[in-house]
């Protein structure tokens, strides 16, 4: 993590201006993920009537939503950052090595996205459902395969304006 006082690069402002509204619809999956389960909490204690299935929205939901907050905190630099030896360091620098860890993180959700674009197609011809309410699974996954996508150029981003070392004031 960089110093407070220390400017942090942003990522280019195509990509900011994408990852944003795309953490908000994540925001919005979560509330209405989490209205889904005080319904169904309420329904089975109070009259016996669970929405039927609820734990299937929840489990598609949510890792939607955690694929559409990973690149609005990339874009930011938001990620946890330990920065005990590289405090000290000059700018250019660490901001070289925030590059190469962006870069082992981008590749990584690179290789994630790969293995979520094959799981869908998979998913897609096997015809795979979820148990209880019989929904097709593959349209969530392709979804987190795209959000993993603009993960991966998100961190291409962050690493070219930490290479070029454009600043920006911390927010």
């Amino acid at each position: 993590m960089t110093l407070p006082d220390a400017p942090i690069p942003p990522a280019p402002p195509l990509i900011e201006r994408l990852t944003g509204p795309v953490a908000i619809f994540g925001g919005l999956l979560a509330l209405a993920v989490a209205g889904l389960v005080v319904v169904s909490v309420l329904g089975r204690r109070f009259f016996s009537m669970p929405i039927e299935g609820d734990f299937e929205f929840v489990k598609m939901a949510t890792a939607i939503g955690v694929f559409a907050y990973l690149p609005y905190t990339q874009a930011r630099r938001g990620n946890i950052m330990v920065d005990t030896f590289t405090g000290r360091m000059g700018e250019v620098t660490r901001n070289r090595l925030d590059a190469l860890w962006d870069l082992s993180y981008g590749v990584f959700m690179a290789f994630c996205a790969w293995g979520l674009f094959n799981g869908a197609r998979d998913a897609l011809r096997s015809g795979e459902t979820t148990m209880q309410l019989q929904l097709a699974v593959w349209p969530a996954i392709l979804l987190c395969a795209v959000l993993c996508v603009l993960l991966v150029l998100t961190c291409i981003g962050t690493i070219d304006r930490l290479i070029r070392g454009t600043k920006r004031a911390t927010p």
